[in-house]
């Protein structure tokens, strides 16, 4: 139970971790166009994002899949503004249904690339450790919690600047997708690797 309390823990304040902002900033870019009427499309996307990042932990972890850590620092913040970019192409006319199917795919395919970001702190928690998959998961539940935590935060937030604020959905979308751009475009800078 004490090993099973450690990972989640880890995984829950590695996200939650003021120096993994980039995390944060993924997951408000994904669900800023979102609102608690859809938090069933919202916590599918989650999911996703979490499988997503789960299975390339996994291959890293079992040392499948290696690939350069710079690249993947460098690839981070792509997907941090691509999703932004998107949102910002989506809060001036794009349906919401298409904006919905990108998101799905970019949570799990995104999640991939994440989860090798993750990989080198989580085969530091296990060191040398033969029994992987089990932390693994345990892990991945804490990171879980964690996105699901952010992500309410994002929804209330919308929620508040929609509705007492009186923010237009659109500018909500607006200015937070931008905020992220310009949040993530000096890491995306540091991140260039050539």
């Amino acid at each position: 139970m004490d090993n099973f309390i450690f990972f989640v823990k880890q995984g829950l304040f590695h996200v939650l971790d003021w120096n993994a902002y980039d995390h944060i900033l993924f997951l408000i870019a994904l669900a800023v166009i979102y609102d608690f009427k859809n938090w069933k499309k919202v916590l599918w996307l989650i999911s996703l994002f979490t499988v997503g990042h789960t299975l390339t932990l996994i291959l890293a972890a079992y040392k499948i899949v290696q690939i350069n850590s710079n690249l993947i620092e460098f690839l981070i913040p792509v997907t941090i503004i691509i999703t932004a970019l998107v949102n910002i192409l989506y809060a001036k006319g794009t349906t919401k249904n298409a904006k919905t199917n990108i998101n799905l795919f970019f949570a799990l395919f995104f999640g991939l690339i994440h989860g090798l970001g993750f990989s080198g702190y989580f085969k530091m928690l296990i060191g040398s450790s033969n029994n992987k998959f089990i932390p693994l998961l345990e892990f991945a539940l804490g990171i879980e919690i964690a996105q699901i935590v952010i992500v309410f935060i994002v929804l209330l937030l919308g929620f508040i600047f929609q509705t007492i604020f009186r923010f237009s959905r659109r500018d909500w979308i607006l200015i937070i997708s931008s905020i992220v751009i310009g949040i993530v475009l000096p890491i995306l800078k540091a991140a260039i690797f050539w």
